[in-house]
């Protein structure tokens, strides 16, 4: 079986999602971000795994669903942050972020067997899923992150390393209102389709 990890930030004004500022406030944006964070969690809960953790930035809320462990993130750069995750667990792991609410527990369902890792790219560049059947910390240390060629240059990391890579759907990040727009599209059923329902056409402000 696989740890679920989730590096996420807590849901708050002025912290979370300020690319989408404008055209929504800081509160509406926490409120997307919230609702993404709330999927991406619901989608982890029900997946099968044998420990869940939730690497937050931030203090838990009541979008934490129960059987999560809560650990802090470290500080450092995101490679550091997301190296340490790793470095927490003790059995192959799958790390997610909360940018991404269309995830689905069939997309987290991974099996290491014939593969030593797992690399989901997003369209933006980067790459929205990082699993590893060892989870070595060296394999993230020094990648550049938040880049057009981060899930490029993780990829090669990982090759550089002899590793076997197995390649999972390409999502769309959300990270602008043509993003939210798109992603919310692709999921409404979920509470991040909802809220952005819920909050209008902010485009036309």
């Amino acid at each position: 079986m696989t740890t679920l990890l989730v590096v996420a930030k807590e849901p708050r004004p002025g912290r979370v999602k300020t690319r989408l500022t404008p055209p929504y406030t800081p509160q509406e944006a926490a409120a997307l971000a919230e609702a993404a964070l709330a999927d991406t969690l619901d989608a982890v809960a029900a997946a099968p795994a044998t420990r869940r953790m939730l690497v937050l930035d931030g203090r838990p809320g009541p979008w934490l669903p129960p059987g999560f462990d809560v650990v802090p993130q470290c500080g450092g750069g995101l490679d550091e942050r997301l190296a340490a995750a790793f470095a927490a667990c003790g059995e192959p792991a799958l790390l997610v972020g909360m940018d991404t609410p269309q995830i689905t527990p069939s997309l987290l369902t991974v099996d290491f067997e014939d593969c030593d890792a797992y690399l989901g790219p997003a369209e933006d560049g980067g790459f929205w899923a990082l699993g590893l059947a060892d989870p070595d910390p060296a394999l993230l240390r020094g990648v550049p992150m938040s880049t057009a060629r981060t899930g490029a240059l993780q990829h090669e990391r990982l090759l550089a390393a002899g590793l076997r890579v197995r390649g999972l759907p390409r999502l769309r990040d959300v990270d602008t209102a043509a993003d939210a727009a798109a992603v919310a599209a692709a999921t409404p059923r979920g509470r991040f389709g909802a809220r952005f329902r819920a909050l209008g056409e902010v485009g036309a402000r």
